[in-house]
C-alpha cells in the first residue's frame, strides 16, 4: 500500500521484542528533555518546542502529511527557519522538503514502490536541471563559493527535482485533488492573513510581523508603500514580506480556484465552496498593488475562458468594463497606465535594470556568469524579470532551455486536453494548473521571485505546479489508453 506510515514500517521492521524497550527508552528521553527544558527556558517555549516535536512526527508519519506541510509553509510562513545555527539555519521548507523526499525514497526502501512514473517532459527537465548546476560550477570561477549561497542553490535544485518526484507521488486523481484542497484553502488562509494585517494599523502590523523575528523575519521596516511612499497607500504583504512575492503566489491560487465555479464535479462537491476562497484571494491580490500579478491573472482568466468556457470571455469583457467606470478603480487604473507609460519610479527602476541585464548578458552570451556573483565591477547579478535572470545565471543557452521546457510542460498538458474529460473533476484542475503556470510565466516578464534563490518558497510552488501539471496530465493519458473506471473526483476518485 502506497504512503503506509513510516513509523509503522520501521516498527515492523525492528525485532518485535525489542519493540517496547525502544518505545520505552524513547519516552524516557522525551521526558528527560522535558525536563531539562522547563528548568532552562521555562514553560512557554518547552510548550513551544512540544508543539514543534508533535508538528514533526506528524510531518514524518506519512508522505502525505509532508506534502501539505510543505504548501502551509509556502503560504503561512516562507521565510520561517529555525531559531538556532546548526553550521546553517536550516528553513523550515528545508524540513519539510527534506522529510518529504526521505519518506519518498524510505517507501522505495520498504519496496511500498516498484515502479517509477516518468513523462516525456523528464528528460527536458533533468537537462535543465544539469545546465544549471554546471552554470552554478563554471561561475563559481567569478566570485568563489559561500556556504550560504551553496545552501540556497541546493534548495533550488531540489525544487525543481521535486517536480519530478511530485509525478511519481501523484498517481490518482484523489491524490491530486487532495493536494488542490490543501493549496486552495492555505491560500485563502494566506490571503486572509494579507488582509488582516492590510487592515490594521500600521505599527500594530509591524509589531505583530516583528513577533516572528524568533523565527528569521525581520523585527522592523516590513511594511511596504507604492513607491516607498506612505502617502500613496499600503501593499499587502501578509508573512511573504513582499507584496509583489505576495501576489504572485496568490495569482497561481487563484488561477487553480477559478475554473472549478464552472465545473460539473467541483472539487468540494459544491461550487459555492469556492466564492469566499476567490474573493479572499482576488481581494489580498488587488491589495497588493502588484501590477504584474495582476495582468497575470487577466492573463489566466482569457486562458481558461478561451480553451474550455468562450461563453465567459464575455463576461470577463463586461466585469472589465464595469471596473473601468467605477470612481474607486480610477486610481488603480491610473497606475497601470502610468506603468506602461513609464513614468512611475518603480517602472523607471525596472527600465535600468533591464539595460544593465542586457549588458552584463552580452558579455557573458552563452553561459551566463552563474549564480553567486558578477564578475565585472560595473555590472551585478539580478533583475527584475524571470527571463533576463535566467540569462544572467545560465546564459542564452540556459533561457532557451527554460523556454523549450516551459514549451514542453504546456504541450504535453494540452495533449490531454480531450482525456481529461473522461475523469469527471480532473478537468477544472488541469485546466486550473495550466492556467497558473501561464500567470506565473507572464508574471514572469515583471518580475524575478520564481527564479531566485532568495525566494525559495516561490521556486518551490512553481516547480510543484510544474509537477502537479505533469501528473494530472500523465493520469488522464493513462487513462484514455486503459480504459480505467473513475469516480467522479469531487466525489473521492480513485484510478483503478
Amino acid at each position: 500500500m502506497i504512503d503506509r506510515p513510516f513509523l509503522q514500517n520501521f516498527i515492523d521492521l525492528t525485532d518485535q521484542p525489542l519493540t517496547p524497550l525502544i518505545i520505552g527508552t524513547a519516552a524516557a528521553i522525551l521526558a528527560a528533555m522535558i525536563g531539562l527544558s522547563l528548568a532552562l527556558v521555562g514553560p512557554l517555549y518547552t510548550m513551544a518546542l512540544l508543539i514543534a516535536l508533535a508538528g514533526a512526527v506528524w510531518v514524518i508519519w506519512r508522505l502525505e502529511n509532508a506534502i501539505w506541510a510543505i504548501l502551509a509553509i509556502v503560504a503561512l510562513l516562507p521565510f520561517g527557519s529555525l531559531p538556532f545555527k546548526v553550521v546553517i539555519t536550516p528553513t523550515f521548507l528545508d524540513l519539510a522538503l527534506g522529510a518529504a523526499l526521505f519518506l519518498y525514497l524510505s517507501q522505495w526502501m520498504f519496496r511500498e514502490r516498484r515502479q517509477l512514473v516518468t513523462t516525456p517532459v523528464h528528460v527536458l527537465l533533468i537537462l535543465f536541471i544539469l545546465l544549471a548546476i554546471f552554470s552554478f560550477i563554471a561561475g563559481m570561477r567569478y566570485s568563489g563559493l559561500a556556504i550560504n549561497v551553496l545552501r540556497k542553490f541546493a534548495e533550488f535544485v531540489l525544487s525543481m527535482g521535486f517536480a519530478l518526484t511530485l509525478v511519481d507521488i501523484l498517481r490518482t486523481p484523489d491524490q491530486l485533488r487532495k493536494v488542490t484542497i490543501v493549496i486552495l484553502l492555505t491560500g485563502a488562509l494566506a490571503a486572509l492573513l494579507g488582509i488582516g494585517l492590510w487592515v490594521m494599523p500600521d505599527s500594530l502590523a509591524e509589531r505583530v510581523i516583528a513577533r516572528l523575528a524568533i523565527v528569521g523575519y525581520p523585527d522592523a521596516g516590513v511594511i511596504q508603500y507604492i513607491e516607498q511612499n506612505p502617502d500613496l497607500g499600503e501593499r499587502a504583504i501578509g508573512t511573504s514580506v513582499n507584496p509583489n512575492s505576495l501576489g504572485g503566489f496568490l495569482v497561481m491560487v487563484a488561477a487553480l480556484a477559478t475554473p472549478q465555479l464552472l465545473s460539473r464535479y467541483p472539487i468540494t462537491g459544491k461550487r459555492w465552496h469556492i466564492i469566499p476562497i476567490l474573493l479572499l484571494l482576488v481581494g489580498c491580490l488587488v491589495l497588493t498593488f502588484s501590477r504584474g500579478s495582476m495582468l497575470a491573472f487577466v492573463a489566466a482568466l482569457l486562458f481558461i475562458a478561451a480553451l474550455r468556457y468562450r461563453r465567459a470571455l464575455a463576461i470577463l469583457i463586461v466585469i472589465g468594463l464595469i471596473l473601468f467606470i467605477l470612481p474607486w478603480s480610477q486610481a488603480y487604473l491610473a497606475r497601470f497606465v502610468s506603468g506602461f507609460q513609464g513614468e512611475d519610479l518603480a517602472t523607471q527602476m525596472r527600465f535600468g535594470e533591464y539595460t544593465d541585464a542586457l549588458t552584463l548578458v552580452s558579455r557573458y552570451p552563452l553561459f551566463g556568469v552563474g549564480f553567486t556573483g558578477a564578475p565585472d565591477i560595473d555590472i551585478y547579478l539580478g533583475v527584475s524579470s524571470v527571463y533576463l535572470l535566467i540569462a544572467e545565471n545560465m546564459g542564452v543557452l540556459g533561457l532557451v532551455a527554460f523556454l523549450i521546457l516551459m514549451a514542453g510542460v504546456i504541450i504535453y498538458g494540452l495533449s490531454a486536453r480531450y482525456a481529461v474529460e473522461q475523469i469527471p473533476g480532473l478537468a477544472p484542475i488541469w485546466l486550473g494548473l495550466l492556467a497558473a503556470l501561464i500567470s506565473a510565466l507572464v508574471n514572469g516578464i515583471g518580475d524575478h521571485y520564481f527564479f531566485n534563490l532568495e525566494f525559495q518558497h516561490a521556486v518551490l510552488i512553481f516547480w510543484m505546479f510544474i509537477g502537479m501539471i505533469l501528473a494530472s496530465s500523465r493520469i488522464a493519458l493513462v487513462h484514455s489508453k486503459e480504459g480505467a473506471g473513475v469516480a467522479p473526483i469531487g466525489e473521492t476518485a480513485i484510478l483503478k
